[in-house]
């Protein structure tokens, strides 16, 4: 892969410039979490220094080979992933991975997995300690051995989940990652808040299921994966809008919207149903270069509609 074109990066919009609950970002298009490694795999095609922020694949507490293959597949308008959470453990991502995220010029979150309670706590502790980690996003969509329940779907356990890795964070924010794989996500973004989120990211993927007509057998290894891509776009959008309306909103807690945004209507479409940032990940597939795409077209958008500031799109859609 070539390296990135050793360009000066423009000029920050200040239009453009998002706080996120103090996490301060020159715009506010983040890469998805699992679409873009630790960092080094997209440095050639993506020039950091004008992305918003980047998130990492996840991090857990041991390493993970992941779920046997085949674990993508693609279907119409999206794409199944069964991972499986494929990683390199933390010990080896502070020694091999943390050196060049301390060398990128834009904000890194990276996502936090894990089986207990303690996973979550020891991760975010460890991480903590990092300047250059300005956010840990917690992926509370993993089983819980313990009990077999999963930390997103369960209101209880989600809280206090994130209770307790907020008490041990004393720099890096700390975003929660909602799983729409439940009956009112506003519940769960409740739970959240009361643990001590300080940002919300919507939504991470739908559980899916893709058959071969031919051999009657699931595509995937793990039989069901992850669900992104353009068509659950309309179906994050919604959840977007009823955490804003429901939560967020009143508690002056910002929300990440994610979920088949592939261009610049489509983020501020989010925008208007209550993000005050973005994030693409599938889109990386087609074109890496999307999300500095999207924060063009934002400054394009804001100079045609003489809007002074990408915050006042935030939560503006207009109900009859």
């Amino acid at each position: 892969m070539s390296p990135a074109p050793d360009i000066p990066p423009a000029a920050d919009d200040p239009r453009l410039v998002t706080n996120l609950a103090g996490l301060r970002l020159r715009n506010p298009v983040l890469t998805a979490s699992g679409t873009g490694g630790y960092g080094p795999e997209y440095a050639g095609v993506l020039d950091y220094r004008r992305l918003g922020g980047f998130t990492t694949k996840s991090v857990t507490r041991e390493e993970r080979p992941g779920n046997e293959p085949q674990r993508l597949v693609e279907v119409r308008a999206g794409l199944l992933n069964a991972i499986g959470l494929a990683n390199v453990g933390l010990t080896r991502f502070l020694r091999e991975k943390l050196p060049f995220i301390q060398t990128m010029p834009t904000a890194v979150l990276v996502n936090v997995a894990g089986h207990r309670l303690e996973d979550y706590v020891e991760i975010a502790a460890a991480l903590d300690e990092h300047p250059a980690v300005a956010a840990i996003e917690l992926n509370v969509s993993c089983p819980n051995v313990a009990d077999g329940l999963m930390f997103g779907t369960d209101p209880a356990l989600l809280q206090k989940v994130v209770a307790a890795t907020r008490r041990v964070l004393k720099r890096a924010k700390l975003v929660v990652k909602l799983s729409p794989n439940v009956t009112d996500i506003a519940v769960f973004a409740r739970a959240a808040l009361d643990g001590g989120a300080q940002i919300l990211s919507l939504i991470n993927t739908y559980v899916g299921l893709s058959i071969d007509a031919q051999t009657w057998k699931p595509r995937l290894a793990n039989v069901t994966g992850g669900l992104s891509g353009p068509a659950i776009k309309p179906l994050a959008l919604y959840n977007v809008h009823r955490v804003y309306q429901t939560v967020a909103r009143a508690a002056g807690v910002p929300i990440i919207g994610m979920g088949g945004i592939q261009s610049t209507p489509d983020a501020i479409e989010f925008f208007l149903a209550g993000a005050s940032a973005v994030a693409v990940g599938t889109a990386l597939f087609i074109d890496p270069t999307i999300p500095l795409k999207i924060a063009a077209g934002l400054a394009d958008y804001l100079t045609a509609h003489n809007l002074p500031h990408i915050s006042a799109l935030t939560g503006q859609l207009q109900l009859r």
